[in-house]
């Protein structure tokens, strides 16, 4: 299929206008710019979908301004894999526009709402130019204005002191990513003598060992930090929370899978094949990650930051298919590694189609309860049974239960790493087993987040007045939670409308067909080393739960609806207090990986005044702490402290001293470069 090169440009034109009049029109019209802002950004999500699919089918562009920039000036262009994360960019930016519409109305009062829009449009603009960036000057730059925008969004409530934090933290990280990479792509081109990213796959062979390997170091914890793995993670539990709700949906759905964005393209495209230990550290962090993020999203009450450790975890899950495909490709298992790349292309796209309606479920609780509390909901699913609905659905589809999404890219994920016996080595082979070990336990723990993530908040009787009183959502948000519970749904059981694109993209980084074959029902990894049915097992489900009212009347059941209060456990009154909580359910978790969380626990009794017989009030704490936070970044943040404390002292206040120093770096700079 041929693609008119006009038409690809005339796409991209109107993506980058749409965006642009959204930004600029939150600016004119202030008044009106909630609607003008979101609106303008949501047909610009459209043409970006346009632009991707276009891009899909075997359409080019390349775009160069020599005078916007120096060395190589503004270079754009597109492939396949810029044309798949441009569809992951529009699969969340559209419900996210859409959803915003409603969402920002109580922003009106207390905030900038124009602000907001014109920082909304610059994010969506950026990402997909990151994308398309094909040089080294264009894709910094276009990473410094896609990472300060989203800083901008997240300080949106900038008042909050939790907020002012969440943003340093998110400032500081983002920045220490962007200095990694900055370092990492000077040296590779130093070593290859060009700054275009077309040259680097042929030219980047010339660089020697220990240069490549510190400059794939450099380039994957930069681009690690943005993907949220393990430990570079501290900022999604901070900035997602602090962020609004179509925002965090866009940073956990969309944004960090830039990150892995920029992993593929080192691993396969820029730096080509690389040693064995490449793919083995990226599958061990990866596990690492995985695991641990499910285990303190587990044990998190705020329900939008147990989000974004699942986000965590899911990034984990992604590249788990990345090194496998690296670790496949360094043993000349070309199709291998071309099924573990389309199981995390896969998991790309499910989880930003999951992890958006998950998080937009969330603000539509924070929208009606104003708290992020799980403890403080409780029986939503009667007064918001269409938000509760579409939230079940995100909740089985991240769980990666059948029928939705999550499951067949877990599934292609556990094929690709079940086939590692291909490789002939036993160090290797270990790897990927604890692999798989791990996969199957985040799996589980998965399953386990998310019914405590959907009971808690919807189950039960409420557990505050907030809770009493909330109430279903603007239409707006509600119809862009349905987009996505239907993506999810299309995406679980009809697996063969995106399969060719995959591996078509997968193709073109490694030359080689994914050992995988399929039709509209059926899914074949390696000659039927395992097979699924998607659709069909969608079918026997509906099917199972169809049959059930069809017995009951066959039967002559009564089937007539019946109300009567709840069994209490013999007790006279029901009341909220005696529910399952958010934290008794995670208990057994912080018992069983105590070594982990290192809970903290307070028991303050206060007796009554007048007999110490009679308890008056019992207060208990439990709370978790982060291994990584009292390990590695308290000692770093105080190493610092202390340092700049002696450093202060060259401080002097004298002109005179201050020119001395300018003084002594000109004779030490020219020595140095004699």
């Amino acid at each position: 299929m041929t693609i008119d090169p006009s038409l690809m440009l005339n796409l991209f034109i109107a993506t980058i206008v749409c965006f642009g009049v959204g930004a600029i029109g939150a600016l004119v019209a202030p008044s009106s710019s909630r609607v003008v802002s979101h609106s303008f950004a949501l047909l610009g999500a459209v043409a970006a979908l346009a632009l991707s699919i276009g891009g899909l089918a075997g359409g080019t562009l390349q775009i160069n301004l020599p005078d916007l920039l120096p060395i190589g000036g503004v270079a754009l262009g597109m492939d396949r894999l810029s044309a798949f994360f441009v569809l992951v960019i529009a699969v969340g930016a559209i419900p996210a526009a859409l959803y915003a519409i409603g969402y920002t109305k109580e922003y009106e009062e207390k905030h900038s709402v124009a602000g907001l829009g014109v920082a909304f449009s610059l994010f969506l603009a950026a990402m997909v130019l990151v994308t398309l960036a094909r040089n080294v000057l264009t894709f910094l730059a276009l990473w410094e204005a896609m990472s300060l925008a989203s800083y901008f969004l997240v300080m949106t409530e900038s008042e909050r002191d939790d907020t002012q934090r969440a943003g340093w933290v998110y400032f500081v990280m983002t920045h220490t990513g962007f200095a990694m990479l900055l370092i990492g792509f000077l040296l590779l081109a130093r070593g290859t003598g060009v700054m275009d990213f077309a040259e680097w796959g042929m030219l980047s062979q010339m660089l020697t060992g220990t240069t490549r390997d510190i400059v794939f170091v450099l380039l994957a914890l930069g681009f690690g930090s943005k993907a949220g793995i393990i430990p570079l993670h501290v900022w999604l539990p901070r900035a997602h929370p602090a962020a609004p709700s179509h925002v965090s949906a866009l940073m956990s759905g969309v944004m960090i899978k830039l990150g892995v964005y920029g992993l593929v393209r080192v691993a396969f495209d820029w730096l080509g094949v690389g040693p064995a230990w490449w793919g083995s550290a990226v599958l061990i962090v990866a596990a690492i990650s995985a695991v641990l993020g499910v285990l303190y999203a587990l044990i998190d009450s705020d329900l939008k930051r147990l989000l974004a450790y699942s986000s965590v975890e899911n990034a984990g899950i992604i590249l788990l298919g990345v090194g496998a495909a690296m670790l496949f490709q360094t043993s000349r298992l070309d199709a291998l590694a071309s099924l573990a790349l389309v199981a995390a292309l896969y998991h790309i796209l499910n989880h930003a189609a999951f992890k958006s309606l998950l998080f937009m479920g969330a603000g539509a609780i924070l929208h009606a309860t104003h708290t992020r509390n799980m403890e403080e909901m409780g029986g939503l699913i009667k007064r918001m049974p269409q938000t509760a609905i579409f939230f079940l659905v995100g909740s089985v589809a991240i769980a990666a239960l059948p029928p939705f999404n999550g499951f067949i890219s877990e599934w292609l994920t556990f094929q690709s790493l079940l086939l590692s016996f291909e490789i002939k080595s036993h160090a290797i082979n270990l790897i990927f087993a604890v692999a798989v070990a791990v996969l199957a336990l985040t799996s589980g723990l998965a399953a386990a987040c998310f019914v405590k993530a959907f009971g808690i908040p919807f189950l039960a009787l409420p557990r505050s007045e907030h809770a009493a009183h909330a109430h279903e959502v603007d239409r707006t948000m509600r119809a862009a939670m349905a987009l996505l519970a239907i993506a999810c749904l299309v995406l679980g059981i009809a697996p063969f409308l995106v399969l060719p694109m995959l591996n078509a993209t997968t193709f073109d980084l490694i030359h080689t067909p994914a050992d995988l074959h399929f039709n509209w029902s059926t899914l074949i990894a390696n000659d039927s080393f395992a097979t699924v049915s998607p659709l069909w097992i969608g079918l026997a489900i509906v099917c199972l739960l169809a049959a059930i009212p069809i017995a009951l009347r066959l039967l002559r059941a009564n089937t007539r609806r019946r109300y009567y209060e709840t069994w209490g456990c013999g007790r006279a009154l029901q009341t909220a207090r005696f529910e399952y909580t958010a934290t008794a359910f995670s208990n057994p978790f912080k018992r069983v990986f105590s070594l982990l969380y290192r809970p903290v626990k307070e028991l303050d009794i206060e007796f009554h005044p007048e007999s110490r017989f009679f308890v008056h009030t019992i207060e208990y704490r439990n709370e978790a702490r982060s291994i990584f936070d009292d390990a590695l970044y308290r000692p770093l943040i105080q190493f610092i402290r202390r340092f700049a404390d002696k450093a202060r002292v060259v401080q002097s206040g004298n002109v005179h001293t201050y020119l001395l120093y300018i003084l002594i770096a000109l004779v030490v700079l020219l020595v140095v470069t004699r």
